[in-house]
C-alpha cells in the first residue's frame, strides 16, 4: 500500500480530452515528512508515519517537538500512520505527490464528513413525513411515528431509525480516478466528490 496525506481545497470542473466536462475535487497533497518507521522486529508490524502541514512551535507540546526533531522536521498539524507501506523510506524523507501518484491512478480517500449536529428523521433518514396532513395530524408532519410494539417485546429494537447526531464520521470513498496531477503545486484533481469540508484533512491510499 502507498499513501500520502492531503487537504481538501474545494471543487471545480475540467474538460477531458474527449470533450466531457467532469466535476473534480482539488486536493493539496504533501509534501509529507516521514517521522517514524516501524518494523516487525521493533514494533510487531510494518508501518510508516507521515506528517503534513506546518504549525507554530508555540502550539506544539515538548514531546511532539522532540518527535519531529528526530526526523529533522518542523512541527506538523497532521500525523497519520500507514501500514504495509510498499515504498522503502528512511526517517526524515520527504514524500511529494509525484513520488506516489500519477495521472490515471485510482485512489481510496478517507476523511471526516461535515458534522450536522442533532437532526430529525426526515433529514437524517429520509422519512417522508405525513404527506397531505390528513387525519388531524396538525403537529406531526416530521415525526418518526411509532417506534416499538406493546407488551411484546416491551422494548425498542436496537438500530431503530430515530433522530440523533448526524455527520462527523470517518468515511472512505474508493476508486476515485486521478484526472490531473500538478506536481509543481503539490495538487491533484480527483474525479468526483471527497468526504469532508473545505480545509479538511484526508488520507489518500492506493
Amino acid at each position: 500500500m502507498l499513501g500520502i496525506l492531503g487537504k481538501k481545497i474545494g471543487m471545480t470542473s475540467i474538460f477531458l480530452p474527449d470533450g466531457k466536462n467532469v466535476a473534480c475535487t482539488v486536493i493539496e497533497t504533501g509534501p509529507c515528512v516521514v517521522t517514524q518507521v516501524k518494523t516487525v522486529e521493533t514494533d510487531g508490524y510494518n508501518s510508516v508515519q507521515l506528517a503534513f502541514d506546518d504549525k507554530k512551535e508555540k502550539n506544539t507540546t515538548k514531546a511532539e517537538l522532540g518527535h519531529f526533531k528526530k526526523a529533522s522536521s518542523t512541527p506538523k498539524r497532521q500525523v497519520v500512520e500507514i501500514r504495509d507501506f510498499e515504498k522503502q523510506v528512511q526517517l526524515g524523507d520527504v514524500l511529494d505527490v509525484a513520488s506516489i501518484i500519477t495521472e490515471g491512478d485510482y485512489l481510496d480517500i478517507a476523511g471526516n464528513t461535515k458534522g450536522r449536529g442533532f437532526q430529525g428523521v426526515v433529514k437524517r433518514h429520509g422519512f417522508g413525513g405525513v404527506g397531505e396532513s390528513t387525519h388531524g395530524q396538525h403537529n406531526r408532519l416530521r415525526a418518526p411515528g411509532s417506534i416499538g410494539a406493546c407488551s411484546t417485546p416491551s422494548r425498542v429494537f436496537k438500530g431503530m431509525r430515530m433522530g440523533g447526531q448526524m455527520g462527523g464520521n470517518r468515511v472512505k470513498t474508493e476508486n476515485l480516478e486521478v484526472v490531473k496531477v500538478l506536481a509543481d503545486k503539490n495538487v491533484i484533481l480527483v474525479k468526483g466528490a471527497v468526504p469532508g469540508a473545505k480545509g479538511g484533512y484526508v488520507i489518500i491510499t492506493k
